[in-house]
């Protein structure tokens, strides 16, 4: 675990979170801004495919928010989604995000949000030893296993 004293509170609460749930991360801060998962995987040294984008999205009819977990290689259909959520999808603002998870578009992170909310999780991140995702701000990620996080976070997988 880093340091508390010099993180931002965001990136606290998901070193918090995972050490709650018992899952070992580790956290690194970038040199470079890791909001794209192509700045993720330059700032790490791996592919964008090893990438977690946590993506939120608001159901069309029930405004609940879920959250999905892509390879960076991969991109939502949205009416595959629809699918598996029962309801139609849409793309949520910036506000709604926050609101969702307690963190900014750019660092949202799958692990310390402020309120629950469902969340599935790409298949294709299971075909990876390692994987990195936002760990609350856009110069922070953490490195996990996936089925570990897929587990902690009682994530449903999907195909995309």
């Amino acid at each position: 675990m880093s340091d508390p004293t010099d993180l931002p509170d965001a990136v606290r609460r998901v070193e918090m979170a995972a050490m709650q749930k018992g899952l070992p991360i580790r956290v690194v801060k970038t040199a470079t801004s890791a909001r794209t998962a192509q700045e993720a995987a330059d700032a790490v040294g791996t592919s964008p495919a090893q990438i977690v984008k946590s993506l939120v999205f608001r159901g069309a009819s029930s405004g609940r928010a879920v959250m999905i977990l892509v390879s960076g290689a991969n991109r939502v259909d949205e009416a595959r989604a629809a699918g598996w959520l029962g309801e139609a999808v849409e793309r949520p603002d910036a506000a709604f995000v926050r609101e969702a998870t307690g963190f900014a578009i750019g660092g949202v992170s799958p692990l310390g949000a402020s309120g629950a909310l469902p969340i599935y999780m790409d298949r294709t991140l299971l075909g990876f030893p390692a994987v990195w995702a936002a760990a609350g701000t856009p110069f922070h990620v953490f490195e996990a296993v996936p089925d570990s996080l897929r587990s902690v976070l009682d994530a449903t997988i999907v195909d995309l």
